[in-house]
This record gives structure tokens, sequence and C-alpha cells, in this order.
């Protein structure tokens, strides 16, 4: 077994750029929520989204309203904008490719929890990971905005579904922070993530990075 893995008894994954190749998918639907808006603010929201990855679609959506707009958060607004979302992104979730590795991994961690702690709508997630055959493997449960991941990992902890030495497997500046301040070792993938300039920010904060889950199989620094 993997050196890095078998030291864990809990194993965290963010979804999208780890287990999904869901980064574009979610980058095009925050796009055609709110094109009707104009392209400039539409942009201004996408890219605020890939400089925040991990991050709850309820708190970019109430960003775009409060500081893109600069109106006042109207629940109605935020919710229509909540709907044009998941209908533009639950489809690109079933369609997207799954993570090479998954099912071997899980056979070669068999003392660790598995869990998904992601920014996306976790009734979403629940339905497009059982729909796609992926719901097994997570036996510590799939976990989702509203809450988000600082709220869903202490709360997690206290109730030792996360236990003992505990690894966050993530691919964006967020999901290390969310991981810091739990107290979650981290490592960092690199093939689908959207973070900007990130081998100058793993180097500066002294990460361990893979390119994907398969490579992390075989990682034992």
């Amino acid at each position: 077994m993997n050196k890095l893995l078998a030291n864990y008894h809990t194993l965290v994954f963010d979804c999208d750029g780890v287990v999904l190749n869901s980064n574009k998918v979610k980058t095009q639907a925050f796009y055609a929520a709110t094109k009707h808006f104009g392209h400039e603010s539409a942009q201004a929201l996408v890219d605020y989204h890939v400089e925040n990855g991990g991050v709850s679609r309820y708190l970019k959506f109430e960003y775009f309203l409060t500081d893109i707009l600069q109106t006042a958060l109207d629940q109605s607004v935020l919710d229509d904008l909540l709907i044009r979302f998941s209908q533009s992104v639950k489809q690109g979730l079933m369609d997207c490719d799954v993570a090479d590795g998954l099912e071997e991994m899980k056979v070669k961690t068999p003392q660790a929890n598995w869990l998904i702690v992601s920014g996306g709508d976790r009734d979403e997630l629940r339905d497009v990971f059982t729909l796609r055959g992926l719901a097994k493997y997570f036996d510590g449960g799939i976990f989702g905005s509203p809450d988000d991941k600082d709220k869903i990992l202490a709360r997690e902890k206290a109730s030792q579904n996360i236990r003992g030495y505990a690894l966050f497997v993530g691919d964006s500046k967020y999901d290390y922070l969310a991981a810091s301040k739990a107290g979650l070792d981290f490592v960092f993938l690199s093939d689908w993530t959207e973070v900007k300039g990130w081998q100058s920010w793993v180097n500066q904060n002294n990460l361990r990075t893979c390119r994907n889950l398969a490579g992390l199989m075989h990682y034992e620094r």
C-alpha cells in the first residue's frame, strides 16, 4: 500500500477537479446563469468564481448581486440564479470524466473512512454520485452547500466521522485553507485545477502535490 495513504484513518475529497473533471462545467454554468445581466457582469462573476474555487455557489451569487451588480440582496433573484445554475450544471456533472484510480484506491485503503466535502450543492452531488455509481465509495458521506467546508469539517470532526489522522485532497486555495483550519493534512491535485500560477503557490506553501488521484496512490513523500 502507498506509504502516504496508509497513514490516514480518514480521506476527505473535494469533488470538482478531484473526483470529477467538472471545474469547467461549473465555470460555464456561472456564466450561463448570469449572462442575461450582460457579458461584463457575467464575466466578472466567472473571474470571481475561478479566484475562489471551492466556495459555495450561494455565496458567489450573493457576491454577484451585492458587489458586482451592487443591488440589494433579493431572495427571489437569488433563487432564480440558483435554479438557472443548477439546470446548466446537472447534465455536465453526469457527462464529465471521473478520476482514474478511484476504485483501486478504495481497495487499497480499507482502514480509511472516505468523505466528499465540496462547495457544490449537497443534494445535487448525492443525486449525481448515486446515478453515476460513485456514492458507494464514500462511506463517510457526501457533503456540500449550503453549508460551507469549514462548517462541514468542524461538524464531522466533532461527530468523529472524520477520525484519527485525516487527509484532505483538493485542487483549490480554499481547500487548503479549510483543511488547515480543521487541522487536516493536505495534498493538492494539479491536473484539473483552475488555480492560476499554482506551481508558485504550491512552492510558497511547501505543499505536497500530485497530478491526480492515480498519481496519489504512488506518492510516498
